[in-house]
């Protein structure tokens, strides 16, 4: 009951009329679909979608929190087994991610609040996968590839629902999250087979450390999308005279994630305790836990055509570590940073618990359950072109 209600009367209004909206087939989609529709049909019929895509989630966080937990800086040599359960969490959350559109329209209980689910779900999951595979292949060895990779996932997540807060249509390409996924998964194999320690070594000729190819996939996969977001965000919006869909400016997200990460390095370079080199992960999960929440109300702005604003207490936790920083670390960075995650997470949590709340009593639905009254609730029609990946193109 003291959980705060985020959204207006007028943004739940507009909410009851929002229509997914999507386009685009990745190339392991296809043959990926027979499973995806086999294993729907092995799930109850009384599992709600919500309940599928959070049992994927956790799943996946398990085994990634206990990698982190064994190699905070990521430059320790992770166990195998520790490593197998992360390349296998991982297909579990794909595979359930994969299936609870599938069954939201097998069980006639698709509802706006299924597609906010799931994308914030995604957003948290993000943060995760991206440590996990930097730790994988030992990259706190090199401080700035590991900040890159760190926070090149989060930044491309929130830029993909930028161009689709922008163009009304969330788009698709042939090399995107499905492909990403299994690459990662691929990559916690070779690790836990091979040694973490593997990938320092020397690739003949090059003089470069093995870890270098997946560094160099990751830096060409972000030039790569980030030429695709930006054509579209700069190409002009839906809204009157080329804004949003909500009528404000198309730069205008820009501000939220160019905070994010001008605070992230600044604090990176000038840190005189080296807090990102020795924390790495504690770094990450910090201004992973505010990114995923400025995506996860970038992804509201969209769904309920109103403005996103910057003043958000997302910020307090990487406001305290500057502060410390420009006091001349005046509490030790560390205590510092300890205090900025916590207050992240909180803050995370408390935002998405009361709009997820809100959203369901607005709907007279239940958020993991499904009730008489929300399978005869009937969505506005979805609009998909071509066939989006399946995990994402579903309102569950």
């Amino acid at each position: 009951m003291g959980l705060p209600e985020p959204l207006s009367l007028a943004q739940l209004k507009r909410l009851e009329q929002h229509r997914y909206s999507a386009s685009g087939r990745s190339l392991l989609e296809p043959p990926l679909q027979l499973y995806w529709a086999w294993l729907v049909e092995c799930t109850p019929t009384w599992l709600a979608p919500n309940a599928i895509t959070l049992g994927g989630l956790v799943v996946n966080l398990l085994p990634i929190l206990l990698l982190i937990a064994c190699c905070p800086s990521a430059t320790e040599e992770a166990s195998p087994w520790i490593l197998l359960s992360c390349a296998l969490g991982l297909f579990i959350y794909q595979s359930l991610d994969a299936i609870d559109g599938k069954q939201a329209r097998r069980t006639n209980s698709s509802s706006p609040l299924g597609e906010l689910f799931d994308h914030g779900c995604d957003s948290i999951s993000t943060v995760f996968i991206g440590i996990g595979a930097c730790i994988a292949v030992r990259l706190g060895t090199n401080p700035d590839w590991l900040f890159f990779c760190s926070f090149i996932g989060m930044f491309l997540f929130y830029c993909a629902h930028w161009q689709t807060y922008v163009s009304g249509m969330l788009r698709f390409s042939k090399v995107d999250v499905t492909e990403v996924q299994i690459a990662i998964m691929i990559l916690f194999l070779l690790s836990a087979f091979g040694g973490t320690t593997m990938w320092d070594s020397k690739i003949p000729v090059l003089d470069l450390k093995l870890k270098m190819i997946p560094v160099a996939g990751i830096v060409c996969g972000a030039i790569f999308s980030s030429y695709h977001y930006f054509r579209v965000i700069f190409g002009g919006g839906v809204g009157k005279n080329g804004s949003t869909i909500a009528g404000t400016s198309v730069l205008s997200p820009g501000l939220h994630i160019g905070l994010i990460i001008t605070l992230a390095v600044m604090i990176y370079k000038k840190s005189t305790t080296q807090l990102f080199e020795k924390h790495p992960c504690l770094y990450a999960l910090t201004f992973g836990f505010v990114s995923a929440k400025i995506t996860q109300k970038l992804v509201i702005a969209h769904m309920t055509k109103s403005e996103i604003f910057l003043q958000d207490t997302a910020f307090i936790g990487p406001g305290l570590l500057f502060l410390d920083q420009y006091f001349n670390s005046f509490i030790d960075e560390y205590i510092v940073l300890w205090i900025a995650l916590f207050i992240s997470l909180l803050d995370l949590l408390r935002y998405s618990t009361g709009v997820c709340l809100q959203i369901a009593d607005h709907l007279h639905i239940q958020i993991f359950r499904i009730s008489s009254h929300q399978a005869s609730y009937q969505a506005p029609e979805q609009v998909q072109v071509v066939s989006p990946l399946s995990h994402q193109n579903n309102m569950d």
